[in-house]
């Protein structure tokens, strides 16, 4: 199969290099935030849709005006991707995909995407447009082929990095006869059908106290201080510690689950809507279950696995996987109980969990148009 993947290595820039691209993210992220203005004004004074045709006139005028006329002074490319990037945000706005494209900050994540004709791929290196020399990139691993597109980004901690889009041909794996059902939890980061438990590593508990006190260190420096914008970096290098090491933990673990597992089903969980509880907020935060679903969905589908959401309302913890009998309610401290239906005690909840989960999405994948249809042929 073929299809696209985006290869991210890490990259330092020189003192020139760091400079054209401060200045190329500046113009990137004044294009964005202008044209944003000057479409919403139009959207909502005179009920008028900008495209991208107009947008790339309305950036063709700003070029022109003496005010910004440093608009010229960096490549054209990555300016007009951001128009892309933007008609592509405010299409997903209008299919209520997303929500209102919103302006960028300096003190945000900053990026610049290249086209092929703003880059060159010789000799396994990279040259951006108006650069004398190439990007000092640590290749972790060979593309497997020339990019057609580059995005070079900063983040708050002000690592550079870099992000080759190229096309690849996947090849699926060998098929196995194994399945696994997945219970998210706080307590466990999941338990499988198989009774598999994977502790919650608590990534943010272990650099809470370090954390804490560079935070402290930033709330005593002065507003505006140079002092100020040292110690906001030391936060966002513990941040940025935090999310490597909990990115780092999912990929390992989800990539042993597509190896080993025909059919993978899962819950489907709105966690934008689970953060709200302020008790558990920052233990869903942490333990990022969005993250682990994303990387199965997508990896399942390059090692030609199956991967399955079941519906978000199927009673997979209050219902018996022995004989179907469900619980009117089930608190969340009841992490054990016994059914009154068929008489099994000692029922773990975690793991009960699991196992209907792989019948509800093997039952899916079978052909049942959703769970309240299998729900409906059990009788409960």
């Amino acid at each position: 199969m073929n299809t696209e993947r985006a290869y991210r290595y890490r990259f330092y820039p020189t003192p020139e290099q760091a400079t054209l691209l401060a200045r190329t993210f500046g113009c990137v992220r004044f294009v964005w935030n202008a044209v944003l203005r000057y479409r919403t004004d139009a959207f909502y004074q005179r009920q008028e849709k900008i495209g991208y045709h107009d947008a790339s006139a309305f950036l063709t005028q700003l070029k022109k005006q003496p005010d910004t006329a440093f608009l010229t002074e960096v490549s054209s490319v990555p300016l007009q991707q951001c128009l892309r990037h933007q008609q592509t945000a405010f299409k997903h706005f209008f299919a209520k995909r997303a929500r209102y494209p919103h302006f960028k900050s300096k003190k945000h994540r900053q990026s610049a995407t290249f086209a092929s004709s703003a880059f060159s791929y010789r000799n396994g290196q990279i040259t951006l447009a108006k650069c004398r020399e190439p990007l000092n990139i640590r290749w972790s691993r060979d593309l497997p082929s020339a990019p057609s597109t580059v995005t070079v980004s900063k983040d708050r901690a002000g690592r550079y990095f870099i992000s080759c889009l190229c096309k690849v041909d996947t090849e699926a794996l060998p098929i196995t006869p194994k399945m696994v059902g997945i219970d998210l939890g706080l307590k466990d980061l999941f338990v499988t059908s198989e009774g598999q438990r994977v502790n919650n590593p608590r990534h943010t508990a272990r650099y809470a106290r370090k954390l804490a006190r560079a935070q402290r260190q930033l709330s005593r420096k002065q507003k505006g201080s140079n002092n100020r914008a040292k110690a906001r970096l030391k936060v966002a290098k513990c941040h940025a510690k935090i999310a490597d090491t909990r990115r780092d933990h999912l990929h390992q673990l989800t990539r042993q689950i597509v190896n080993d597992n025909q059919v993978i089903a899962a819950e489907s969980l709105q966690v934008k809507h689970l953060v709200k509880n302020r008790h558990l907020s920052k233990a869903i935060s942490d333990v990022g279950w969005g993250e682990l679903v994303r990387q199965l969905e997508y990896k399942a589908a390059w090692a030609g696995r199956q991967f399955v959401q079941i519906d978000r309302w199927y009673p997979s913890s209050k219902r018996c996987h022995g004989c179907g009998f469900v619980r009117v309610a089930l608190p969340l401290n009841v992490r054990v109980w016994d059914c009154p239906g068929c008489g099994t005690q000692g029922i773990d909840r975690d793991l009960n969990a699991a196992r209907n989960i792989l019948q509800a999405g093997t039952a899916l994948l079978a052909g049942a148009e959703s769970c309240s249809k299998y729900r409906g042929a059990l009788g409960n």
